[in-house]
């Protein structure tokens, strides 16, 4: 794929925020890490900042020009870190405000899908009283139960029977306090990267396990990665613009990733988007981007080009 170019001196002094507070703090550091020993690779003056409540004195004091956000889940893809670096007017990777809640918010992203012709699963939100038996009646069983803002399937369980969809609801209520309930789908899983409006090389995921789950994504030596994803061309282009279609509508920008499903009868289903997914050197992201021609280093500075001027606020400050 075509590459820009860009002189170092385009980006200033730049700061990687990572870790936080969220269930994915782990993951966060390591994609951090990664971003910032690429970034320093290729002579960007680039900074490590493990976020806290001092982070944006420094971040203002400290003459810094723009973000790269790897940080993961809450606080980070919610839009709650964009808004507060929008509020100073400090440029960021990625998506803004309002992307970035509708695509973490999973009940909210598959409502615009539904209205829009995206096949997604059918989702209900739980709460504490929900009839469970009416549930299962409504979407059948097996049932997804997780949490409606968390990533890398923390708090996630398979539900077979509907006695025991009280106990998953309560295990996603302890990362969330807004829980869902989705269709099963039997089928492949695939993932979808996509680069300032560019699809990039599909990946299709193998996993031992019931899904592609967190012990599935960060610990099992046996998950395969499998890209080119083997689907047919024609398709593998149509599913490309149907992400970033999706992508679009949620109003993600800069950079993403699609996670759908296609069961055995051919038929997708988009599960959700993550605007901003992991990027350790092992990661799907980086992955997609190398069968394209892109190198770990070329990835995460094509990212931080993502980041922009803030006109409104720009214009208060002159």
């Amino acid at each position: 794929m075509h590459t820009p170019e860009y002189k170092v001196s385009d980006f200033g002094k730049v700061a990687v925020l990572m870790g936080g507070q969220s269930a994915e703090r782990t993951i966060s550091l390591e994609s951090g890490q990664a971003v910032h020993a690429a970034l320093i690779n290729v002579g960007i003056d680039a900074h490590a900042i493990d976020i806290d409540k001092n982070t944006y004195h420094q971040l203002i004091n400290d003459g810094f020009d723009r973000v790269f956000i790897a940080l993961h889940g809450r606080g980070g893809e919610d839009g709650t870190i964009q808004g507060a670096l929008e509020s100073i007017g400090m440029p960021y990777t990625g998506s803004d405000v309002l992307g970035s809640a509708l695509a973490m918010d999973k009940i909210r992203s598959k409502a615009i899908w539904r209205d829009a012709g995206i096949p997604t699963p059918a989702t209900v939100e739980l709460t504490e009283t929900s009839h469970w038996d009416q549930i299962a009646e409504q979407i059948g069983l097996p049932i997804m139960v997780k949490p409606v803002r968390e990533g890398s399937s923390i708090g996630a369980a398979k539900v077979t029977q509907a006695e025991l969809l009280s106990s998953a609801w309560m295990q996603a209520n302890e990362f969330d306090d807004r829980v869902m309930a989705e269709s099963w789908i039997d089928g492949d899983e695939y993932t979808i990267a996509i680069l300032n409006d560019t699809v990039l090389p599909m990946i299709k995921l193998e996993t031992s396990r019931e899904f592609y789950d967190y012990k599935a994504k960060y610990e099992d030596k046996d998950t395969k990665y499998i890209c080119p994803c083997g689907l047919d061309d024609d398709v593998e282009k149509t599913l490309g613009e149907l992400s970033l279609q999706a992508s679009q509508l949620l109003g993600v920008s800069g950079w993403s990733r699609v996670d759908l499903m296609i069961d055995d009868t051919n038929q997708s289903w988009f599960i959700e988007v993550n605007t901003v997914p992991g990027m350790t050197s092992h990661s799907l992201v980086p992955m997609a981007a190398k069968q394209a021609g892109l190198s770990f280093e070329q990835l995460v500075v094509q990212i931080l080009a993502t980041s922009t001027e803030i006109p409104a606020i720009k214009e208060l400050q002159n």
